[in-house]
């Protein structure tokens, strides 16, 4: 898939159209593929843990990794004792491999390694999440429910409960792949089991997910800390009015660059294609001023020793509903077990 979205996604452009013979292609052999893994003509692996995937329909970032984050958080409170696995895209690494807080972001992807610092519980990762689960339970018996970073459309994975972040920017034309977007039409919303809304969705997405519950996110953040110093923290405010360098490696950088301007800074915007493999030259900029970077960026800019940057961690704040809603659909399929 894209680094950067085609701009022809934008709207149902001359291009877009005259892409729909593959459009309907696509969408034949994704449909016949998750149909075949639902009739069991091609092989699932169901793990002996209850998995929760969190995933969307869209290619790009769509805010998964701080719902993640939250998700362990939930489960951690509730009693379980969460895993998480993980693609690793865009690291090196291959095969299936354990991920501790200090692994090597250009080997293993920089999501794990900030899953693996910020959730403290433990992470694999593998382009072969059955195998990726099965290392990870065989290392650590006492997980009783494993998250899945990703792997909505991974369905040889069986799963307990579907969660599909949707931020309404990545939706663009609302067409499949290749002319639009979209790796799932947005019927898929309507059988999952909770839709997580990363900013207004239209109301026609919503009337999509039919019974789903429709959950609105956002994302928070008020303290800075200095790169490679977590313990140096600084309130967000205090750069108020300053003049600023924001670095965004993500799906949707603006999002960041727009938080920063919303908090009263006069942001320099530099945006980089998602799991940008930085290099210091990539932030070695003309005009000195402060250099603020997303967490998930910070894990892959650490050993740069660059001076005066700052990270912004964010947390998601989900609306009330969330929380019981995958609880109790965990607490069901316990006991149906």
């Amino acid at each position: 898939m894209p680094q950067k979205p085609p701009a022809f996604w934008k709207s149902r452009s001359l291009v877009a159209v005259c892409l729909l013979p593959l459009t309907g292609l696509f969408w034949l052999l994704a449909s016949m593929r998750r149909s075949l893994f639902g009739h069991g003509v091609l092989a699932s692996v169901k793990l002996p843990v209850p998995v929760i995937v969190v995933g969307n329909i869209a290619v790009g970032g769509s805010g998964k990794t701080p719902v993640v984050q939250w998700l362990i958080d939930v489960l951690r409170g509730a009693g379980y004792r969460p895993g998480i696995i993980s693609r690793g895209y865009g690291g090196a690494f291959e095969g299936v491999a354990l991920v501790g807080a200090e692994a090597d972001p250009e080997r293993y992807g920089d999501e794990p390694v900030l899953l693996a610092r910020t959730c403290g519980c433990p992470v694999a990762v593998g382009a072969d999440r059955p195998a990726a689960a099965a290392r990870l339970l065989a290392d650590h018996p006492e997980c009783d429910v494993l998250v899945s970073d990703d792997g909505l459309q991974h369905y040889r994975l069986q799963r307990n409960i579907e969660v599909v972040v949707v931020d309404p920017g990545t939706l663009a034309n609302r067409w499949l792949f290749p002319s639009g977007p979209l790796r799932e039409g947005l019927s898929r919303l309507a059988d999952c089991d909770v839709v997580v809304a990363h900013g207004v969705l239209d109301p026609a997405v919503v009337a999509r997910c039919r019974t789903t519950p429709v959950m609105r996110m956002r994302l928070v953040g008020e303290q800075l800390h200095r790169l490679g110093a977590p313990e140096d923290r600084v309130p967000l405010s205090s750069f108020v009015g300053r003049r600023v360098h924001a670095i965004a490696g993500i799906g949707r950088p603006e999002r960041f660059f727009s938080q920063l301007a919303e908090a009263g800074l006069d942001v320099v915007p530099h945006a980089f294609p998602d799991h940008h493999r930085f290099k210091a030259a990539d932030l070695a900029f003309d005009e000195d001023a402060p250099r603020i970077m997303t967490a998930k960026d910070a894990v892959k800019c650490e050993s740069f020793a660059l001076a005066d940057a700052w990270v912004l961690p964010v947390a998601a704040l989900i609306e009330p509903g969330m929380q019981e809603t995958i609880l109790e659909k965990l607490k069901h399929g316990r006991e149906a077990a």
